[in-house]
């Protein structure tokens, strides 16, 4: 998923520690790109039911992994869920 350096939150809301719009669940895949994320699209936070370890690729392109506990909220802007390097599962997208 390439970065849009200007505006990385185009499309996500004007408050990204305001409400949640919307929550989608997230299957992990190496792919950039892949739903519910897209060019215009990240979360502002994820929720994870199973913890694990958990790789993501945050707005700003650096490419993390944190281990969390069961019914953990990861609150950091997300814009890629990596299937290689997750082992959590039930991973939603919070979306403004």
């Amino acid at each position: 998923m390439s970065i849009n350096n200007n505006n990385p939150f185009k499309g996500v809301g004007s408050n990204l520690t305001g409400a949640v719009r919307d929550i989608a669940p997230v299957t992990p895949n190496d792919s950039a790109g892949t739903a519910p994320f897209d060019a215009d699209r990240v979360a502002i936070g994820l929720y994870i039911t199973t913890g694990g370890a958990v790789k993501f690729t945050t707005v700003t392109g650096e490419d993390r992994t944190v281990t969390v506990p069961d019914n953990f909220y990861l609150v950091c802007s997300v814009s890629r869920v990596f299937a290689t390097g997750t082992t959590a599962t039930g991973i939603h997208a919070l979306v403004a």
